[in-house]
């Protein structure tokens, strides 16, 4: 499976952004697929993921924010981020896990819960 992560950029904020994710080699409909970000000298985190029949979980810094979603015409998983802040700028890279038969949505919360990523995206939010 090859992730290719799209739509970063630069804003201000209070401005809004959409990322999308795009699966080759694997349909995204069985699977669930995290956006985690990694702000300079940080760690990556979680953002925020969607299950294979559409359940989704936030990192609540960004709950009202941001929106995860699927386009499964088109193989791809969006987030769109409104109300950014300078807080959210990060690299954010999506990530699959192929085994969606799971009960706790938390395990979504950790990288190593993940088989496959994505380059990358670079999202920039000045005051």
């Amino acid at each position: 499976v090859q992730l290719q992560a799209s739509g970063g950029g630069s804003v201000q904020a209070g401005g809004y952004l959409r990322l999308s994710c795009a699966a080759s080699g694997r349909t995204f409909s069985s699977t669930s697929v995290g956006w985690f970000r990694q702000a300079p000298g940080k760690e990556r985190v979680f953002v925020a993921a969607i299950r294979s029949r559409g359940g989704t979980i936030y990192t609540d810094s960004v709950k009202g924010r941001f929106t995860i979603g699927r386009e499964d015409a088109t193989n791809t998983v969006f987030l769109q981020m409104d109300n950014l802040n300078p807080e959210d700028t990060a690299i954010y890279y999506c990530a699959v896990r192929t085994n969606d038969r799971f009960l706790n949505n938390d395990i979504l919360r950790y990288r190593n819960n993940y088989n496959y990523w994505g380059q990358g995206t670079l999202v920039t939010v000045s005051s």
